[in-house]
């Protein structure tokens, strides 16, 4: 059995749980042993991104010690996916930095190219935008660019087509950035908020009940602009859909 530590980012831990214990139970019920390592913090990312990268060497150090050793780490976030590829790095420690830095995962990656999942349990009776994150999709290629002239992919799509009685309603410009960018959103707010805005509206104007993405930072960034917008539209992760069981049919008898 394949065993695999799950790595939650800070944002999912203190603001959106629903989306961590989605992915604990998804990956549970596809038959994987999961640890949370209880010690795990900060990857660094918000330090990084603003320009400190030397100084997260601390984070460093510490998601090593909490997460070497497992045959693959998983986490519901692209972002921080991206910069642990991209980033982890610890004087004494290389090799392991090395082995975590070719095991983790996002989540959707994992189920499709390591799992090769074929077949979910899953319904979800909503129509549904999909918001392709620029973190999962140009660093990880989760989906194919748009403005590329190949072959289209997408792997959460290929998840979501799984499940049964959802809708996914096509958008205008499908792979456009929300705006979030971490810290972008607040060196940057009214930049930020505007292409949020411009996002949102995509989904709205072709009927989405939910966005859903494979990021709960950029679906954060818009939820904030749905609430101030009154708007109905509710934000999901794409873990939450997934692991939807269909309705139990209560048994009758005369």
């Amino acid at each position: 059995m394949i065993t695999v530590g799950l790595f939650i980012p800070c944002y999912v831990d203190q603001f959106y749980p629903g989306a961590a214990i989605a992915t604990l139970k998804l990956l549970k019920k596809l038959g994987v042993n999961v640890v949370y390592p209880a010690g795990q913090t900060c990857c660094g990312q918000p330090m990084a991104n603003s320009g400190y990268e030397h100084l997260t060497g601390g984070c460093n150090h510490l998601f090593i010690d909490n997460f070497s050793g497992f045959d693959y780490i998983v986490s519901p976030s692209g972002s921080c996916v991206l910069h642990l590829k991209e980033h982890l790095h610890a004087q004494g420690q290389e090799d392991k930095a090395a082995h975590i830095r070719n095991r983790i995962y996002e989540l959707t990656e994992f189920l499709t190219d390591v799992l090769k999942v074929k077949k979910l349990n899953a319904r979800f009776p909503h129509k549904v935008g999909v918001h392709q994150s620029c973190h999962g999709q140009r660093g990880l290629m989760l989906s194919q660019m748009s403005e590329l002239v190949a072959q289209p992919f997408s792997k959460p799509m290929q998840l979501l087509n799984m499940v049964e009685d959802l809708e996914v309603i096509s958008l205008n410009r499908k792979d456009e950035c929300c705006g979030f960018g971490g810290t972008f959103c607040v060196a940057e707010e009214a930049v930020s908020a505007k292409m949020g805005k411009d996002r949102v509206n995509d989904h709205l104007m072709n009927g989405a009940e939910y966005i859903t993405g494979a990021d709960m930072s950029c679906l954060m960034h818009m939820e904030g602009i749905l609430r101030r917008q009154n708007s109905n539209v509710k934000v999901i992760h794409i873990a939450e859909i997934l692991n939807a069981e269909p309705e139990r049919i209560p048994v009758t008898t005369d």
